[in-house]
């Protein structure tokens, strides 16, 4: 059986497994989205990385 990677965000560790060994939080997926012409949600997608890029000032 396949095992995918995940990513901790709380300390930035890749693992193969659902829990973090290294803090023992929850890792997800690293994957993004799969592109599509018909996406019906990257407008909203848009409007919150444009907030995240204010907020820091970015934009």
């Amino acid at each position: 059986m396949a095992k995918h990677i995940h990513k901790c965000y709380s300390c930035n560790e890749y693992t193969l497994e659902v829990k973090c060994p290294k803090c023992n939080q929850p890792a997800i997926l690293p994957k993004p989205p799969k592109f599509s012409l018909n996406d019906k949600y990257s407008s909203y997608r848009r409007e919150i990385k444009k907030k995240e890029l204010e907020e820091k000032g970015i934009i």
